[in-house]
C-alpha cells in the first residue's frame, strides 16, 4: 500500500534538491538577471547593447506576413486576461481536479512572484523601449513580462510532469516567445534573456522547499492511477530508496 504522505513517498533527491538547488542554480540565475540589468543601466543610460542593435537590424530583413501573425498570436497568449487569469486559471483548476494541491501551490506562488518581479524590475531599471513597436505596450523595456511569464510556466511544468515532451513543448514555447517579443519591436534581446533568466531562477527557488511535497504528491498520484501493481512498484522506489 503506498504511503499517502507526500514527503515520505518522496525521492531521496527531491529531499537534497530542497537543501541545495537553489543556492547553485536558481539564486545564481537570479543574480545574473541583477547583474544584467545593471549592465544595461550602467552603460549609456540603458541604451541597446551591440547584439540589441545587430539582432533588430536581423530581424527588419525577415519581415514577413506570416511571422508578423505568429508574433502577434504569441503577443495575445501572453498578455492581458488571458496570461493573468484565463491560461493559469486552467492551469491550477486541472492540477487540483487531478489531486495535486501542492503542484497547484508551487505553479501559482511561482507565477504570481514572476509577475511581481518584472514589475519591480522594470520600474527599477526604467529601460527605454525600442524606438518601432507593432503593439500595445506598459511602461519599461527590460525585463521582458511575456517572456518571463513564460519561462516560469513553461519550466515549472517540465518539473510537475518530467516528460521529454513537456521540455520540448516549453522550450518550443519560451523561444517563440522571445522572438515574437523581440520582432514586434516591443524588447530588445536582451530584455528577452532576462526575462528568461528570471523566469528560471524563480521556478527553481519556489520548487526547492516544495521539492519533496511535489515528488512525493507525483508519486502517490501515479501509484494510484497505474493500479495495485504500480502502487507496489511506487512504495519500492519511494520508501526502498529511504526516502
Amino acid at each position: 500500500m503506498v504511503n499517502t504522505h507526500p514527503e515520505v513517498e518522496a525521492d531521496e533527491r527531491a529531499h537534497r534538491v530542497r537543501r541545495l538547488w537553489p543556492l547553485i542554480s536558481g539564486l545564481a540565475s537570479l543574480g545574473l538577471v541583477i547583474a544584467l540589468g545593471a549592465l544595461i543601466v550602467l552603460r549609456d543610460k540603458g541604451m541597446p547593447l551591440g547584439i540589441d542593435e545587430r539582432w533588430m537590424a536581423v530581424l527588419a530583413d525577415c519581415r514577413n506576413p506570416v511571422w508578423q501573425s505568429l508574433s502577434l498570436m504569441m503577443n495575445f497568449l501572453g498578455a492581458g486576461i488571458v496570461a493573468s487569469f484565463i491560461v493559469p486559471g486552467v492551469i491550477i483548476i486541472a492540477l487540483l481536479l487531478i489531486k495535486r494541491p501542492w503542484a497547484a501551490l508551487y505553479f501559482t506562488i511561482a507565477t504570481l512572484l514572476t509577475g511581481g518581479s518584472v514589475q519591480l524590475l522594470k520600474h527599477l531599471f526604467a529601460r527605454t523601449r525600442p524606438d518601432t513597436i507593432l503593439v500595445t505596450v506598459d511602461f519599461g523595456s527590460f525585463p521582458s513580462g511575456h517572456v518571463g511569464n513564460a519561462a516560469v510556466m513553461a519550466l515549472v511544468l517540465a518539473i510537475l510532469f518530467p516528460r521529454v515532451w513537456v521540455w520540448i513543448a516549453g522550450t518550443i514555447y519560451t523561444v517563440l516567445m522571445m522572438l515574437s517579443r523581440t520582432y514586434l519591436g516591443a524588447h530588445w534581446l536582451t530584455d528577452t534573456v532576462g526575462a528568461l533568466l528570471l523566469g528560471v531562477g524563480i521556478a527553481i527557488v519556489v520548487a526547492a522547499p516544495l521539492a519533496a511535497k511535489i515528488d512525493g504528491e507525483r508519486r502517490i498520484h501515479k501509484g494510484k492511477r497505474g493500479g495495485p501493481e504500480n502502487n507496489a512498484a511506487g512504495t519500492s522506489a519511494g520508501v526502498g530508496t529511504g526516502a
